[in-house]
């Protein structure tokens, strides 16, 4: 990095499940795509994920339940996180103050439909499905106190097709997912910055 460059955006990946919203990251960061770094990785409980985050030399801290917010705050204290980066993490984030509007989500859906409690993964698909909806994709979104709420950084989108099942839905949205997500950051980088966020 040249003197006077703005530092790489520090970030705090979380995450439920298999990884593969991480790996899409850090292969983004990899190939110069994404102007980061992945500082610290969070999972709700020992999962595939959280192994193949230690497997790419990611520190990884398993946090069970719900996390407090002062106690994510001294997490990302710790690390001088910029921004905190959802990869289908399934709780609830009680948002510390310090980084309101510095956590991101991305879901499987156009929202607001087929959001909230519950809907993640297979069941969001289905839902699409058996609402007969003839477009899908996916929303990056900013979050607040509520699950898949908050301002909607932008979508990106894809067909249903006539024999569609969750599994071929889910598969053609995760190849819009790999591409917004990084698209998205890259537009809150230039928006709020990458340094962490005022007084951490």
């Amino acid at each position: 990095m040249s003197p006077g460059a703005p530092a790489r955006a520090r970030l705090a990946v979380l995450l439920s499940g298999g990884g593969r919203t991480l790996l899409n990251l850090a292969d983004q960061i990899d190939a110069g795509a994404l102007d980061a770094q992945i500082a610290l990785v969070i999972a709700s409980k020992d999962c595939a994920g959280a192994d193949r985050a230690r497997a790419r030399g990611f520190a990884v801290e398993v946090i069970p339940g719900t996390i407090p917010a002062p106690r994510l705050e001294q997490a990302l204290r710790a690390e001088r996180i910029a921004w905190v980066v959802l990869a289908g993490y399934l709780k609830l984030v009680e948002v510390p103050r310090a980084y309101a509007g510095r956590v991101v989500n991305i879901h499987p859906a156009l929202l607001p439909r087929h959001g909230g409690k519950g809907m993640y993964g297979h069941h969001v698909h289905q839902a699409v499905l058996d609402a007969g909806d003839h477009e899908s994709g996916c929303t990056v979104h900013l979050v607040d106190a509520e699950y898949d709420h908050g301002r909607t950084v932008l979508q990106r989108r894809c067909p249903v097709l006539p024999g569609d099942t969750p599994d071929t839905l889910a598969a053609r949205v995760f190849e819009q997912e790999c591409a917004a997500y990084p698209e998205a950051l890259r537009q809150l980088f230039a928006e709020s910055g990458t340094a962490p966020p005022a007084g951490v």
